[in-house]
């Protein structure tokens, strides 16, 4: 018995148009038809095979983003000092945030961060891919904590909610129009506070 008739359009081309949708419009505010006519997909149907409901397809169109756009997420946290990882992240998302190729901002900080109770399933589910990304960042400082990086004295805990906060507020700034010039400038304000080690006697 033969199956089902063969897609006619390219998955993950398809996945990248509903990401840029999701991205610029925000979760609650993208819409079934929005999706079918970004992802050039007939009917409603044939969306649901192919990626499940929207809530599904908002999960996949997410880890889309981390593996392409965020790449430089994971870059960062190749950087061999703690400092670099940081320093590398904050700036990455300056770029990211601001890059000509795609909607400014970051889907991950802005993509549900108010919405009616029937879309909290992902509003839940970017809360909890931001504080996986500050987890990731507190582990790496208390790395560099317990290897003399950090001076002892300073709170990775801290410092891990402090730069989270930096790099969300990147994102919202790149949203609201500011330049990427103006945004190199936050991080490198921002990295001021990072502790000198003190002066071998």
């Amino acid at each position: 018995m033969a199956g089902g008739r063969p897609r006619t359009f390219d998955s993950d081309a398809a996945l990248d148009r509903a990401l840029e949708v999701f991205w610029r419009q925000g979760y609650e505010g993208t819409g079934i038809s929005d999706l079918l006519k970004a992802m050039g997909i007939n009917n409603a149907p044939s969306l649901y095979n192919a990626f499940g409901n929207k809530e599904q397809l908002f999960r996949k169109a997410l880890d889309r983003y981390a593996d392409g756009p965020a790449g430089y997420i994971r870059e960062a946290f190749e950087e061999p000092s703690a400092r670099a990882a940081v320093e590398t992240l904050l700036h990455g998302a300056a770029d990211a945030t601001t890059s000509p190729d795609h909607p400014r901002g970051c889907i991950t900080v802005q993509g549900a961060l108010a919405c009616s109770p029937g879309a909290e399933a992902a509003r839940d589910e970017l809360v909890a891919r931001r504080a996986a990304g500050e987890a990731a960042l507190r582990g790496r400082l208390e790395q560099a904590a317990s290897s003399g990086e950090l001076p002892a004295g300073h709170d990775p805990e801290g410092f891990a909610r402090y730069f989270a906060t930096v790099y969300q507020g990147v994102a919202v700034q790149a949203a609201s129009g500011a330049t990427r010039e103006q945004l190199h400038q936050i991080v490198d304000i921002a990295m001021t506070v990072w502790p000198r080690q003190p002066a071998s006697s």
